[in-house]
């Protein structure tokens, strides 16, 4: 298999308009995904588990919270792989269609007061849905921007996913800022409805975006070339495992997001700490806010230092930081817990999730990007997503343990640093000529197909 000897340069203008359509498609896309955390640490346990204890309710409801990672993997796999033969212009638009119609029908579910048992059944299908979704999206979407960026600033245009990522946690927790502050009644009956409906807009808003998108310049040319492997998964497991597990251990950097966005919410709010719902969601809006303008400034800096040390900043500095802000939360002070929200998730957890879009799709080729990003960051986000379970378990009966939850975030901060430093610094490779020893290595041992 040869590789091009010359970079492919993108038409004028799409490496702008790549970049803005994974920042605004994954800010409507995550704008789903995020309202059902803030709904599930603050309003689906009554809703949808009101017949059992309030700790045992708080408990099922985070679950169904992390449901939705356990499906990911499994999208990633279907996904990534068709993302490969396809293209990944096809998957963004198809993950934003099905994340916007189960989200949707999220708002419509009858109650457990109305249908029973059927209600908490029917929410976890949708979730599943949901985590389908975003198990395509990223994965797509830094590819495609990656694709299409300049060699030397793949990490600015590359962090456009997850700064919109960002944006839709800020627009999905400002939403329920006025919904959280409704009368108790109006709330629980069809207030928390409304933020699921609308992600109808959500959809048609992001399909128009993305529909106009050129295909990147490295796949076409593969694809009219070389041809597509016939079975990326075979190929990426047989000659890029060692990074598809490097993926996996780095992307558990994403429970610091998970265990600030829902589990220390529903700590917070609870009747041992006692904060006031509308001013805990603030400390998340105000974080993303400052997430919007640090994520490009770290990936910046990661276009010409490296990807490694800055995404060591963010994955060892989130660890330490996520103890001082769940101890400020036991505390009850809200200015401190203010201060060390906005330091924690707004400006270093920034710099391990602005620099991994980069980070992770530069260590594959072009053939298999799209599914070794999908996989390799599912299976990771899949832990993360039930590490807000695990903590509601370790929390003790009484859910106020906040030092043992406090030392388990910090322990899965371990392996994304043992990642990083294991791997290969990319920022300097040309595009295409990222994951080239390994194809030097297996050139001649998969089949392709035109």
């Amino acid at each position: 298999m040869s590789v091009p000897a010359a970079p492919l340069d993108a038409p004028p203008g799409q490496p702008k308009k790549a970049a803005t359509a994974a920042w605004i498609g994954s800010a409507l896309e995550y704008y789903d995904f995020f309202i059902y955390g803030s709904a599930a640490a603050l309003i689906f346990p009554e809703v949808f588990f009101d017949e059992s204890d309030p700790a045992t309710a708080t408990l099922l409801s985070l679950a169904t919270f992390g449901v939705a990672y356990a499906a990911r993997p499994v999208g990633a796999l279907f996904l990534g792989h068709f993302g490969d033969k396809v293209g990944r212009k096809k998957i963004m638009v198809f993950t934003l269609i099905l994340m916007g119609l189960s989200t949707f029908l999220i708002g419509c579910l009858p109650t457990r007061d109305q249908v029973g048992t059927l209600a908490p059944v029917l929410l976890v299908i949708c979730r599943v849905l949901q985590g389908i979704s975003a198990a395509g999206e990223q994965a797509s979407a830094n590819s495609m921007s990656l694709e299409h960026a300049p060699p030397n600033k793949r990490g600015f245009f590359t962090s456009f996913t997850l700064s919109g990522t960002q944006g839709g946690q800020l627009l999905a927790t400002l939403v329920f800022i006025p919904v959280a502050a409704l009368p108790e009644d109006q709330l629980l009956s069809w207030g928390w409805r409304v933020p699921f409906w609308m992600s109808i807009a959500v959809a048609v808003v992001g399909y128009v975006i993305r529909r106009t998108l050129e295909e990147t310049p490295t796949f076409t040319q593969q694809a009219a070339t070389e041809g597509v492997v016939k079975m990326p998964l075979a190929v990426l497991l047989r000659d890029h495992w060692a990074d598809v597990l490097r993926v996996v251990a780095a992307a558990l950097v994403a429970s610091v997001s998970t265990i600030f966005t829902v589990w220390a919410l529903s700590y917070a709010t609870s009747d041992s700490v006692g904060m006031d719902r509308t001013s805990m969601l603030w400390v998340g809006a105000l974080a993303n806010l400052v997430a919007l303008g640090a994520i490009p400034l770290w990936a910046t800096l990661s276009d010409r230092i490296g990807r490694r040390p800055v995404f060591l900043i963010g994955a060892a500095g989130s660890g330490v930081l996520m103890v001082a802000y769940l101890w400020a939360i036991s505390t009850g002070s809200y200015p401190l817990v203010m201060v060390l929200g906005i330091v924690t998730f707004g400006v270093v957890y920034s710099a391990a999730n602005g620099v991994w879009p980069s980070f992770y799709g530069e260590m594959f080729s072009t053939r298999v990007r799209l599914s070794g990003m999908a996989i390799g960051t599912q299976i990771g986000f899949a832990i993360a997503g039930f590490a807000v379970t695990f903590a509601a378990q370790i929390a003790g009966p009484d859910g106020d343990d906040w030092g043992a939850v406090a030392l388990f975030t910090a322990a899965l901060c371990v392996p994304p640093v043992i990642a990083a430093l294991t791997a290969r610094e990319t920022h300097k490779v040309p595009t295409e000529h990222l994951g080239e020893r390994v194809l030097q290595e297996s050139q001649d041992r998969e089949p392709v197909s035109a």
